[in-house]
């Protein structure tokens, strides 16, 4: 997606500036990376309230102005938290994404997804309450539902646009097909979908025909949820993380991917450059349409990533990086396979896009 002065501007918070992008063809002015806050209610374990907040107050100051959510993250907590930083923050210097319609029992348990209209305008009116807003800039279904046709959920949430309750209308983790479906009802801003040098999936449908239909890609998982932070190392696994349960957290999968990881480790030296800092600019140098969200939640770990930012990796710098990480280099699957078989992205690998 070329840039031109329709789709680029500059902000500035009162604090820093920084350049803003149009996310898709119709989408918010937003910064070219966002933070993801999954992982400040408790997904991989505890996470501190004060340093979450701190962290999030950090993004502000620093010029990243959209924050990226899930009503389900923590069961509300998630958003609640979000909802506390907000109060000191001017609404129109923020984009606010809200993720919906996975469900959870009181254990913490995944029950499925639910697309139902009705059930789309419910979860819309508790995520505005625990936020305290009177709108939410991106709203997306999780995940898509089997049993409801994507028109309709699409079609829900395009009615709360109209009622003044949403601003723009994401997708997450389906395929081409699905998003050209989804296009025919609404204009969608973006697709929510991991990506890294590990997760390329992307590259052979979903992203061409998101770039056909102009909508950004919004691109989680960048460092492969710690894998390639370069801080990552074999050991017992951390109380109440779920990625004791994903494949490339594995044992022998795990091995293998660290080995990768020192590769990159050499690679990022040469530039003077950490491993997350090269791979998250690996991510940014595929496209001006793709926006990292970036899963910081402490302020450590928000400062590396900004400092990818600075980060110009050249034609040859590209060329030996994907050289050592080729694609399908990763051992293990990116979710356990009961969950792969919920998500609408993956069918196109077995022929069913």
């Amino acid at each position: 997606m070329p840039l031109s002065g329709a789709n680029i501007h500059s902000m500035s918070n009162g604090a820093t500036s920084m350049q803003q992008r149009r996310l898709g063809s119709n989408g918010p002015f937003v910064s070219p990376i966002g933070l993801g806050c999954m992982g400040m209610s408790g997904i991989y374990g505890h996470a501190s309230r004060a340093e979450s907040l701190a962290t999030l107050r950090a993004a502000t100051d620093a010029g990243i102005d959209w924050l990226d959510t899930g009503d389900f993250y923590g069961m509300g907590h998630n958003e609640l938290l979000i909802g506390e930083h907000l109060k000191g923050t001017a609404r129109e210097r923020v984009t606010i994404s809200v993720k919906f319609g996975a469900m959870r029992d009181a254990a913490g348990g995944w029950l499925g997804f639910d697309g139902r209209p009705a059930a789309v305008k419910n979860f819309l009116a508790y995520s505005l309450q625990r936020l305290g807003l009177d709108y939410i800039d991106i709203y997306r279904p999780a995940r898509l539902d089997p049993l409801v046709p994507i028109e309709d959920t699409v079609g829900a949430i395009a009615d709360m646009i109209k009622a003044g309750y949403v601003r723009h209308i994401g997708l997450s983790e389906v395929g081409a097909k699905t998003i050209r479906r989804a296009a025919a009802v609404h204009a969608i801003c973006d697709l929510q979908i991991e990506y890294s040098l590990v997760s390329r999936g992307i590259e052979t449908q979903v992203l061409p025909a998101c770039r056909e239909l102009g909508i950004g890609i919004t691109a989680y998982g960048v460092l492969s949820r710690g894998l390639l932070s370069g801080h990552w190392s074999a050991g017992p696994n951390r109380p109440n993380d779920m990625r004791a349960h994903m494949p490339r957290f594995q044992a022998a999968n795990l091995a293998h991917n660290l080995d990768l990881v020192e590769v990159l480790r050499r690679l990022a030296a040469e530039r003077g450059a950490s491993v997350a800092e090269i791979a998250i600019a690996w991510v940014i140098a595929q496209g001006a349409d793709i926006f990292p969200v970036l899963g910081a939640r402490r302020r450590d770990q928000l400062a590396e990533a900004l400092r990818a930012l600075k980060l110009r990796l050249e034609p040859q710098d590209l060329a030996s990086i994907e050289a050592a990480v080729p694609p399908g280099s990763a051992a293990g699957e990116r979710y356990a396979s009961a969950q792969i078989a919920h998500l609408d992205s993956e069918r196109e690998r077995y022929g069913d896009a």
